[in-house]
């Protein structure tokens, strides 16, 4: 009967340790899978500010389009509106901050 017993005791310390190595496994798998998926926000996030960069760039290039036409009353209103909406938004985030 010692015998049984002893190898009983054996088993469940086999099968304790292999479910400490599950568990392990588990855990670099759920890692990987966030990090893949964070890998993924950071490419969607480099895609948009791509996208915007070459939108402040054709923003830039009309600009420059309008002042090379000699529209100064309009470059001025342009450049309040800008000044307006930094003023605007500083006053707005300092509430937060």
């Amino acid at each position: 009967m010692s015998e049984a017993y002893e190898r009983e005791r054996q088993n469940n310390d086999s099968l304790s340790a292999l479910q400490q190595k599950v568990t392990q496994l588990r855990s670099v798998t759920v890692d990987i899978y966030d990090n893949a998926r964070d890998q993924h926000v950071i490419d969607a996030t480099s895609d948009t500010f791509s996208t915007m960069g070459t939108s402040l760039k054709g923003s830039a290039r009309r600009l420059g389009v309008m002042a090379s036409q000699g529209n100064k009353i309009a470059i001025f209103k342009l450049a309040g509106g800008v000044v307006g909406l930094v003023v605007l938004l500083y006053w707005v985030l300092s509430w937060f901050w």
